[in-house]
């Protein structure tokens, strides 16, 4: 019997919280159509991502900058369809936040017209001031660090991020400071494993991983990598559950049931 099942009651940011304070691993996937969104759904799944990476899975550009907020509202009014329990998050993409009014005005249409419950943006500089004045109109965030493909240029290629000290001083500080901004949700992405541990117990409110180990609150994995349906290289975090069960919804049950019982991600998935 999956999740959905057996807890029927509606996913919010409080419902993740309580879940971070009992020890409980929350488990979340991007979908970017009604299809898959019920499929994930029937897994049990937490909350599901209106990804930006849509822009590589779906429209096959090589980076996610193209996307725009259009783009993003179609693609959630579709997952919305087909969500009852599950939480759903909408990504702000590339220059979507980069002004106070630019951020307000589109994060009011991902939730007005995308259906979003909670929206993410990528760290920068800037989005300090962007995730408390999101918080002071109540709108529920998503803070994104680590490795953040909208600045995949300025980084010059997909690496992971912190593995030095000072890196890693820095974003145990960004952490902080976008909680005390009022972030609901932290997500990590290829941070080295121990780091990611050490910013997971500092903080008060869940912590989400893609190539961030097994020690933070739950995990986040693309949809067509665990399908093994996108064509381009895979990440070393990403683990093909459709080569391990065979069937779509069995893959995603079992990813559910992984992540829960925290038996992924081992160190294969995971950096030091």
């Amino acid at each position: 019997m999956s999740a959905h099942n057996e807890q029927a009651e509606k996913v919010t940011v409080r419902t993740l919280r309580q879940m971070k304070q009992r020890g409980e691993k929350i488990a979340s996937m991007t979908a970017y159509d009604a299809a898959f969104a019920n499929a994930l759904e029937r897994a049990g799944i937490d909350f599901v991502l209106v990804g930006d990476s849509l822009g590589m899975v779906v429209q096959g550009h090589e980076t996610t900058i193209p996307v725009t907020v259009d783009e993003i509202i179609y693609h959630s009014r579709l997952v919305a369809r087909g969500l009852g329990r599950a939480m759903l998050m909408a990504d702000m993409p590339f220059m979507s936040y980069a002004s106070a009014g630019d951020c307000l005005k589109n994060a009011a249409r991902l939730m007005k017209e995308g259906g979003a419950e909670i929206v993410k943006l990528e760290w920068g500089e800037l989005e300090i001031d962007m995730v408390a004045r999101l918080t002071e109109c109540g709108v529920p965030v998503c803070a994104h660090l680590g490795l953040t493909p909208q600045a995949i240029h300025k980084y010059g290629g997909y690496r992971v991020q912190g593995r030095e000290e000072k890196a890693a001083a820095k974003m145990k500080e960004d952490a902080r400071a976008l909680e005390e901004a009022g972030a609901d949700i932290l997500l990590l992405e290829c941070v080295p494993m121990g780091l990611a541990a050490e910013i997971t117990r500092d903080a008060d409110v869940p912590v989400i991983g893609i190539g961030a180990g097994p020690d933070v609150d739950g995990q986040i994995l693309v949809l067509y990598d665990v399908l093994d349906i996108f064509p381009g290289k895979r990440t070393r975090f990403s683990k093909n559950y459709m080569e391990q069960e065979g069937s779509i919804h069995g893959a995603l049950e079992t990813y559910v049931r992984e992540v829960r019982e925290v038996s992924f991600p081992t160190e294969q998935y995971a950096f030091r």
